[in-house]
C-alpha cells in the first residue's frame, strides 16, 4: 500500500482530518514525512495506529493510557501480562466510576421521590439539596 495522505487517513480510520493533526500534537502518531509540496505523506501502518487509539477510546482508555499500551505494544520488553494488568487496572476503574454513577442515581431519585408533584417551587427539596453545603460531604 503507498502512502496515504492525511484525508485518506483520516477517512480510512473514520475520524476527521482535525483529530489526526491532534493526534500528532499528543504525540500518538509519528509526524509524518512531507512531500516537496508540504502534504504530509503518512505510512500505511499509521492507518493501523489510528484505529488502535479509536478502538481503545471506545472501551474507555485515555489518550494517556492509549499513548502507554502504544509504547507497551512496541517495546521488546513488554509482555502480555503487562498488557493485562493494564486492562485490569482499567476495569477497575470503570467499575469505581459506575458505583459513583450508581451512588448519584440513588441520591437523585431520593431526590425525585421527596419532590411532590406541582405546587409550588418553594420549598422544592431537589433545590434545596442542591444549595446545601452538606450534601456533598453526606454522599
Amino acid at each position: 500500500m503507498q502512502a496515504l495522505t492525511i484525508g485518506q487517513l483520516a477517512a480510512g480510520a473514520d475520524v476527521g482530518v482535525e483529530t489526526v493533526r491532534f493526534y500528532e500534537r499528543k504525540g500518538l502518531i509519528p509526524e509524518p514525512p512531507r512531500r516537496a509540496s508540504g502534504y504530509r505523506q503518512y505510512p500505511p501502518t499509521a492507518l493501523e495506529r489510528l484505529r488502535f487509539i479509536r478502538r481503545a477510546k471506545v472501551l474507555g482508555f485515555t489518550l494517556d493510557e492509549i499513548r502507554k499500551l502504544l509504547e507497551l505494544s512496541t517495546s521488546p520488553a513488554s509482555s502480555r501480562d503487562l498488557v493485562r494488568r493494564r486492562a485490569k487496572t482499567k476495569i477497575a476503574d470503570i467499575e469505581r466510576r459506575v458505583a459513583d454513577l450508581e451512588r448519584i442515581r440513588r441520591a437523585l431519585s431520593a431526590l425525585v421521590r421527596d419532590c411532590a408533584e406541582g405546587g409550588d417551587l418553594d420549598p422544592c427539596p431537589i433545590l434545596a439539596a442542591l444549595g446545601d453545603d452538606e450534601v456533598e460531604a453526606s454522599q
